[in-house]
């Protein structure tokens, strides 16, 4: 027993010297160290900055001309997202629903319509060898184009892509090849739309990029009535896709309008367009429920909108009685 206490305090004793010489010890291992890391690299007493993320800036969307006006806070019973809506029976000339018929709007490609045609009645040949220059490049909105300048195609080619893609260099070669150039053409236009009685409609040019070229829904359902009993119109805007030769290599075009895959839908003819200044729009001639329909949408707000508009019209119409009874009329 006494041994074991000799031996406890005989630690004790000792510990305090362990503990300097541990610390001696360590204290010479870290300067090594910290001597070693000196050399290798400097220290700097380096100030801590806090960065904070600056909010991304809002863009806004560009508002349409039916927006400025307060088309859209028009209501209608099918609460469409165009602001503008019009279907019209063909051959009864009924109006089986109208949104703003008479609202005076940009109409973006549904523009080609009319270019095309202005080129079918010139009877000029569709198998002249056209080519893009620089004088079709876009200096309205400055858009791209798959059709390279120095590119050679027929004007039946060049139609079809105007209508089908709504090529914008396409349309626009086809007004500058018109006997007189480009403002013959354009003027050519305005006097063709003025003889179907199209009063509020007016063009500036043969693509829809310029917000100036204007018609009423009304307006362009005279315009579909008439270009939907031209077979050649008919067959190019209801295309699916194309393969095109461009050079040496083959380019593959295909339809802006998703309703011709649709089998619910028997479409003879259609044209769309976008612009932001008219939003999304779409014109159709489309045989439902045994009778040939012409519908008008503009100025519709989102990616899908028109067509989810064209749907919800196109289910309307068939859940209706007799169709020829009904009518809805939401005017402004």
């Amino acid at each position: 027993m006494k041994t074991s206490l000799a031996a406890a305090l005989l630690s004790l004793a000792l510990l305090p010297a362990l503990s300097t010489a541990q610390a001696a010890t360590t204290g010479k291992s870290t300067r090594v160290v910290k001597t070693a890391k000196a050399k290798a690299t400097p220290t700097r007493k380096v100030k801590s900055v806090v960065v904070r993320k600056t909010a991304a800036p809002v863009v806004r969307a560009v508002p349409t001309f039916g927006q400025v006006a307060g088309l859209h806070d028009v209501d209608d019973p099918l609460e469409l997202r165009s602001s503008v809506a019009y279907v019209l029976d063909q051959n009864t000339n009924e109006v089986l629903f109208s949104k703003n018929p008479q609202a005076v709007l940009p109409i973006a490609s549904i523009t080609k319509l009319m270019t095309a045609l202005v080129v079918v009645e010139s009877g000029l040949p569709m198998d002249e060898k056209l080519t893009v220059t620089d004088e079709d490049r876009d200096t309205e909105k400055n858009t791209g184009s798959r059709l390279a300048f120095g590119t050679t195609l027929t004007r039946g080619e060049m139609l079809h892509l105007a209508l089908m893609s709504s090529e914008n260099r396409a349309a626009h070669a086809l007004g500058r090849h018109y006997p007189g150039g480009l403002n013959a053409f354009v003027a050519a236009m305005n006097a063709k739309a003025q003889s179907l009685g199209m009063a509020d409609t007016h063009y500036v040019e043969p693509t829809g990029l310029s917000s100036r070229n204007q018609s009423s829904a009304a307006d362009l359902a005279k315009l579909v009535n008439v270009t939907s009993q031209v077979p050649i119109l008919r067959d190019l805007s209801t295309s699916r896709e194309a393969r095109v030769a461009l050079g040496k290599r083959t380019v593959q075009f295909r339809s802006t309008n998703g309703l011709l895959a649709n089998p619910l839908w028997d479409i003879g003819l259609q044209k769309t367009g976008f612009i932001n200044e008219a939003g999304k729009c779409v014109v159709m001639q489309a045989r439902m429920a045994g009778r040939q329909l012409i519908m008008v949408f503009l100025d519709s707000s989102g990616k899908t909108s028109r067509i989810a508009d064209a749907e919800r019209m196109r289910k309307w119409l068939a859940s209706l009685p007799g169709v020829a009874e009904q009518a809805v009329s939401a005017k402004l």
